[in-house]
């Protein structure tokens, strides 16, 4: 679920956003060299004192006393210890990773994606469904943005482990797995009285980036385009889209970015470039010590005077709220449908030189207007509450409301 800019940008690949089936967009930055314990004589100084004789005197007694000392090594609790340094920091988005992790992840990116298709965050501890992502295992077994996963059931003891006790990146871990292998989970949702449980079969994950589709509503010809992702290949079958839009003689359009977990941020403003007149402000990312950044769109503006309403819902995440976000901010769109997920920052991956790796929270995103998104999301102008489920059925009243919405211009 995080927003970057390809290489070529000024911010390169960053953490995009976490599958189960796999993770995708991150940047390797092998130039982080830092001393695992000790003085930070690398980071920012701050004016509180820490002292590190009580880490040292801890590990002291743990060397001296500890019954079972002989079954860790002293590296896996150096690891440990920089694994609770980073929990400390109370974002669920920033995890240590020693090598064998680094490396499954880096595999991960390298493949194919495999698993269940989901978008995994935590809140308070709990393990949350960010979004099924489109035509996945996941969304096909009926898993809802909201969804609190609390249980994992361990196939070698028949056994269930609460997600409570496992970092995310451990999460991941335990429902991933190889095509055509299962996984049972346990879930809680707010609409049900009692826990939920689900056996979903993991396949490689083929996520489609755009469709569009025509309606004849009233005598109007009204498009309604779909974006599921922002990936590499998202801004290609867009123009692809647009050509269509605007060789059709389209009356109006609906930009369904529901259940979109996000993606890369420049192919968001690239997207949103389409719909703006001018060269604007696209969005605003935030650094410490560091002067705003302001990521602009290029003025192409094909869709410019095409009459436009947004869907979003609690799916909708990082790169699709900075597009909902700014095209609301200029009054270029009507938002309608639900609140959206709120996940506004940034995370970059670096490479430690023992092969472990840092993933950290470095940035936040903000509307033009300087809407903050993390943890408030975009709040649509019209309210039209739904079934996650019914989307793309009979049953989608947030799209017929939408075009009815048209019709009425």
């Amino acid at each position: 679920m995080q927003i970057n800019q390809k290489p070529s940008g000024s911010i390169a690949k960053a953490l995009l956003f976490i599958l189960i089936g796999g993770l995708i967009g991150w940047q390797a930055n092998s130039s982080l060299q830092s001393p695992l314990i000790g003085s930070p004589a690398n980071g920012a100084q701050r004016d509180e004192e820490v002292n590190m004789d009580l880490f040292w005197s801890v590990w002291g007694t743990v060397e001296d006393n500890f019954v079972d000392i002989e079954s860790t090594s002293q590296q896996e609790q150096v690891y440990g210890a920089i694994s609770g340094m980073v929990e400390a920091l109370g974002d669920p988005y920033s995890v240590f990773m020693n090598p064998e992790e680094t490396e499954q992840f880096q595999s991960s990116l390298d493949g194919e994606l495999e698993g269940i298709g989901a978008e995994l965050t935590v809140e308070e501890g709990r393990l949350i469904i960010v979004s099924p992502l489109k035509n996945s295992p996941a969304e096909e077994a009926g898993l809802l943005p909201g969804d609190n996963v609390y249980m994992v059931l361990d196939p070698e003891t028949e056994e269930w482990l609460p997600t409570s006790e496992m970092t995310l990146w451990e999460a991941i871990m335990k429902i991933r797995g190889e095509p055509e292998t299962s996984v049972s989970l346990m879930v809680l949702r707010e609409s049900a009285e009692e826990p939920l449980e689900f056996t979903i079969t993991r396949q490689q994950i083929d996520v489609p980036s755009v469709a569009l589709a025509f309606h004849e509503t009233q005598g109007l010809n009204l498009a309604h385009l779909s974006i599921y992702q922002f990936g590499d290949d998202t801004f290609t079958e867009f123009e692809e889209a647009v050509r269509e839009v605007v060789l059709g003689d389209v009356d109006g359009m609906v930009l369904d970015l529901r259940l979109n977990g996000g993606g890369y941020l420049d192919v968001s403003v690239e997207v949103l470039s389409e719909f703006l007149d001018d060269i604007e402000t696209g969005v605003i990312v935030k650094r410490r010590n560091a002067e705003d950044q302001i990521i602009q769109t290029t003025g192409s503006g094909q869709l410019k005077d095409l009459p436009l309403v947004v869907l979003i819902d609690e799916g909708s995440a990082s790169a699709s709220e900075i597009l909902a976000g700014a095209l609301q901010d200029y009054g270029r769109a009507i938002l309608m449908g639900e609140q959206s997920f709120g996940k506004g920052s940034v995370q970059e991956l670096s490479s430690l030189g023992d092969g472990s790796s840092l993933r950290l929270t470095i940035a936040k995103w903000y509307t033009p207007k300087e809407r903050s998104i993390s943890g408030e999301g975009i709040t649509p102008d019209i309210t039209v509450s739904m079934e996650a489920t019914e989307i793309d059925t009979e049953n989608d009243t947030q799209l017929d409301a939408a075009l009815d919405y048209l019709t009425g211009l």
